[in-house]
């Protein structure tokens, strides 16, 4: 009887399960896609600076750099070129931790005291 209503059931779960699985997949026609370089455009119109691009799930998906100079994936519906996805990569690493927006020596110091015109720290132990 288990073995009845498991077969019955997985049948009546699977197309829940596709429709959640696609959320975000584009379904135009391959004959209404618009050209990768309008494409192109819209990211340079939005700032973007595209360092891969490719085809996932029926949509335009680039990887590359927000006009902030985080890093970016987004992914353009074909036909209508709007955007269906961004997701900001660099929020925080692999373990966690905040990660730091400024390489080091792109930006001054704050003048703050702490650091003085490139004399070592120094330091008093008792």
């Amino acid at each position: 009887m288990k073995k009845t209503l498991t077969a019955l059931s997985l049948p009546a779960l699977l197309p829940a399960g596709m429709a959640l699985a696609s959320d975000d997949d584009c379904s135009a026609p391959r004959d209404t896609w618009q050209p990768r370089e309008a494409a192109m455009r819209v990211a340079e119109e939005n700032g973007w600076t595209a360092r891969k691009f490719k085809i996932d799930d029926g949509c335009y998906e680039m990887k590359g750099r927000d006009s902030a100079g985080r890093e970016i994936e987004v992914k353009l519906d074909p036909a209508t070129l709007t955007t269906v996805e961004v997701e900001y990569d660099d929020d925080e690493d692999e373990r966690g931790n905040a990660r730091n927006p400024a390489p080091a020596g792109s930006v001054a110091p704050p003048q703050n005291g702490l650091f003085g015109g490139g004399a070592a720290p120094k330091a008093k132990v008792n």
